[in-house]
């Protein structure tokens, strides 16, 4: 078995599972290790998701986004994906730190990189608030462990390590994740073409589904929430006073965005899965369609630039910083420093504009205006692209 290498990648699930099968030598249809683009192709492609929580304990709100398929059932998704693949996969959860712990320790011993499900602030290299413990996380690599440090592959392209101790509790902090392990059976993929059409029709089938929490329909009530004023999940009475305003506009950003910890909205991956699997389906309309969905990222992008424009000294300066983290992990333990210093000055500068708003009342709800008909554009411009992929697929 070859040494594991780091790859790096934009989302993190699916730079895992790709990370690992090639890490396996497997095999893509062109005889080299599958890409990114391919595997977000037989995963399911892109997600869509908006929730506002509003918890009466905390001063703020809440909001979750939704990019990838299946964002809401993490296993569920892993083990679909490895299904499709037609290779074997074990997934092994429990509720006892001893016996996951003994369970990761076995796998590493063995040289067998497994995919796990910590939590994100419990890692500690996100640089998050110990406000966001149990929050959740993603999918990583662990490879391999040197002097009581676990690697870790997040898309870093240099080793990033995590104390075991940490590690480990890391990945027992939420609840319902119970300790999550996969390992992938090496072998070959029997059949690309079934994986990647399977894939796609998981993805317009979701994406064509009613839920608002789970679906395109999402969006469109994200869009009627940006100036709801009867609902009290609605931007101008859940932001009434601007209390939160901007840690929910960086939420929105960073969520949006390469930036942050999940590699943004994935439309522009998409395209490339599109591209990807209209030569290997001999569909030549979804390379159509891919040209589609890298409008609509353009449009993601835009709706990012609105909520928190560079433009504002003070959202540029923030924004730097939100990046300077995500560059520290990918340099790994040697970024950690500067990247530990980013984060605490980004967090520091969140608590204070949430207590002292830049907004009038006037700037913010012009700002929702116009940020909710950006968003009812791209529910429209997305349900009208995931319509003609289903009519696609169906011929």
């Amino acid at each position: 078995m070859s040494e594991y290498a780091l790859r790096g990648g934009l989302q993190p699930d699916v730079s895992a599972v790709a990370a690992v099968l090639a890490h396996h030598g497997v095999e893509g249809p062109d005889g080299q290790a599958p890409g990114e683009a391919l595997i977000f192709a037989v995963s399911g492609g892109i997600g869509a998701g908006y929730i506002l929580w509003d918890f009466a304990h905390e001063k703020t709100s809440t909001i979750v986004f939704g990019f990838r398929a299946r964002w809401q059932y993490p296993q569920e998704w892993l083990k679909s994906t490895v299904d499709r693949l037609g290779l074997g996969a074990d997934l092994h959860t429990t509720g006892g730190k001893r016996a996951a712990a003994k369970r990761l320790t076995a796998d590493l011993e063995a040289g067998r990189p497994v995919i796990v499900l910590p939590d994100r602030e419990s890692l500690g290299y996100w640089q998050l608030p110990p406000e966001l413990s149990g929050g959740g996380g993603h999918f990583v690599v662990a490879y391999g462990e040197e002097d009581g440090r676990v690697l870790v592959d997040d898309r870093n392209l240099a080793p990033l390590t995590v104390d075991r101790k940490t590690f480990d509790t890391a990945r027992g902090r939420v609840g319902s994740y119970k300790n999550l392990l996969a390992t992938i059976t090496p072998g070959e993929v029997p059949d690309w073409r079934a994986a990647v059409r399977g894939g796609l029709t998981d993805c317009a089938r979701n994406l064509s589904a009613p839920s608002k929490s789970f679906s395109l329909p999402a969006w469109g009530r994200w869009a009627k929430a940006m100036t709801d004023e009867r609902d009290p999940k609605g931007w101008p009475r859940a932001f009434g006073e601007r209390r939160g305003l901007v840690g929910a506009l960086f939420t929105v950003w960073e969520s949006i965005t390469p930036a942050g910890m999940e590699g943004g909205h994935l439309r522009g991956l998409f395209a490339d899965a599109l591209t990807e699997a209209s030569g290997l389906l001999e569909l030549p309309e979804l390379a159509e369609q891919a040209s589609t969905w890298r409008g609509i990222a353009e449009r993601w992008a835009e709706l990012a630039e609105a909520a928190v424009p560079a433009s504002a000294a003070e959202f540029g300066w923030m924004r730097g910083l939100v990046s300077a983290v995500s560059a520290g992990v990918r340099e790994g333990d040697a970024g950690q420093e500067a990247a530990a210093e980013a984060g605490a000055e980004m967090w520091k500068l969140r608590t204070h504009y949430d207590d002292e708003t830049p907004f009038t009342d006037v700037e913010a709800r012009d700002l929702f205006a116009a940020m909710g008909t950006m968003i009812g554009d791209i529910h429209t411009a997305e349900t009208a692209a995931i319509r003609e992929l289903s009519e696609t697929l169906m011929e």
